[in-house]
């Protein structure tokens, strides 16, 4: 990363951290989309079993990263304050905490899965394929996490091809290995959706070789030496990265858990409803890579320049990149507007479940503007740390505001499961507002003059 001294330099700059994050997150979302649309040509009730096991498997899974990817802005900023020698240290003890949470995370879902499934009143073989394909995803939970760490290392000095590379070296294996696994092609048993999560643990293991093979041996990361004297541990270092790493962390997992909760209350309806729901969810989840890819690219620049005390320039990465979002959400939204039976016709063949998805699809546009909103705010309050008082802002949001509104409007309306999807617009919204409200309020109160003032 370069010091810039113009709006085009800081556009410049954005774009080319950007491009490759985006066909990275692309690339990861490409591994639900091959599960979600491969297990429904198999069968419509894989299908469901997968949507029920995804929303149970993604809060968990980008609520912890999210705690992981803390890494990021604390390279960042020590990156700016060229005190590069501490780098190794956070990064060695992300990888430490990848360990730990792995091992609780097993150990609760032990104990925890099937009462959870069992309380769902799903179908036999909906509850079946569910529970089949979180257990395959479970053999690839410590590769991942030690890959989002290794990530977020990458990422903050600013070499962002290097996973693109990795990503899209692996994306064959994924395609190939929901293949032979769900539909029990070439000789291999026929798991159904099931296989779609074992396909997914064995690429984890294939991201997370690769990435230390080039950590190690590739400089400029193998000047940090990570993986070297692995016995030193410290509690100070795990505790800073959780203390900027948890709030983050439950943030996102708030919000995904919000989207998962209203998966199982739409358990209720039939499985047409379920598939449906899950389909238009994982269309606007793939454009949600755009802004998320965006707000990833933020959180490092306003990182990189508040670390350096360049406050001026640290703002107008986080407004750049607040902008760009909502432009993009509008192009994106229009077009899957506009051929919107088209794209529910890559997820089933069943004509029920392409018409309802179209129908959900009609509030992508207001949707997608919402949450380019709140996300690109929050990943700038990332970037300065401030993460408290961000994540109560969105704990509201999406829980006393999105839950409530959609729950009413589909249970004592006409609107049916229809009044979700308003009720996830609405409480987003109100997190993009609150956010940027607090974006204003640190820029202005909080990052001025030649220090840095502690934030609340």
């Amino acid at each position: 990363m370069n010091q810039t001294f113009t709006i085009k330099q800081k556009t410049k700059q954005i774009f080319v951290l950007l491009i490759p994050i985006l066909i990275t997150q692309l690339g990861m979302f490409s591994m639900v989309f091959f599960n979600t649309i491969m297990s429904g040509k198999y069968n419509s009730s894989d299908l469901a079993g997968v949507a029920i096991g995804s929303s149970i498997w993604s809060p968990i899974f980008t609520g912890i990263s999210s705690i992981l990817l803390a890494v990021s802005p604390i390279a960042a900023q020590r990156f700016g304050e060229k005190k590069s020698h501490e780098v190794t240290s956070v990064v060695k003890h992300g990888v430490y905490l990848s360990v730990f949470i792995t091992i609780l995370l097993i150990i609760l879902g032990f104990f925890l899965l099937d009462p959870i499934l069992d309380s769902m009143n799903l179908t036999a073989r909906v509850q079946d394929t569910a529970f089949d394909y979180l257990v395959g995803l479970s053999y690839g939970i410590l590769p991942l996490f030690v890959f989002n760490v290794l990530r977020s290392f990458i990422y903050a000095l600013g070499k962002t091809r290097v996973i693109m590379i990795i990503m899209i070296i692996s994306l064959p294996l994924n395609f190939l290995l929901n293949y032979v696994l769900i539909f029990g092609n070439w000789g291999f048993p026929e798991l159904g959706g099931a296989g779609a999560g074992y396909a997914t643990a064995i690429t984890d293991w294939a991201f997370m070789a690769m990435t230390i093979f080039i950590v190690k041996k590739q400089e400029p990361f193998s000047t940090f030496p990570i993986f070297e004297n692995m016995k030193e541990f410290s509690w100070e270092k795990c505790k800073e990265i959780l203390k900027i790493g948890v709030p983050m962390g439950l943030s996102t997992f708030f919000e995904t858990s919000m989207f998962a909760v209203v998966t199982i209350l739409l358990s209720k309806f039939n499985v047409t409803t379920i598939a449906a729901y899950q389909s238009a969810l994982n269309i606007v989840s793939f454009l949600y890579m755009i802004p998320i890819s965006i707000s990833m690219v933020q959180t490092v620049l306003v990182g990189f320049e508040v670390g350096a005390k360049r406050y001026k320039d640290a703002k107008q990465y986080s407004w750049l990149g607040v902008y760009l979002a909502i432009l993009i959400a509008i192009l994106t939204g229009l077009l899957v507007v506009a051929f919107r039976y088209q794209v529910a016709g890559f997820y089933s063949n069943e004509t029920a479940v392409i018409n309802l998805t179209a129908n959900f699809l009609i509030f992508a546009l207001f949707f997608q503007i919402a949450d380019a909103i709140q996300a690109t705010a929050q990943a700038a309050l990332r970037g300065y740390k401030d993460v408290n008082i961000a994540f109560i802002m969105t704990l509201i949001a999406y829980w006393l505001i999105c839950l409530p509104v959609g729950y009413l409007l589909a249970n004592f309306t006409s609107l049916g499961a229809r009044g979700y999807w308003i009720g996830l617009t609405v409480g987003l919204l109100a997190a993009g507002v609150a956010l940027s409200l607090r974006l204003i309020y640190i820029q202005k109160r909080k990052f001025v003059g030649a220090a840095i003032k502690e934030v609340v």
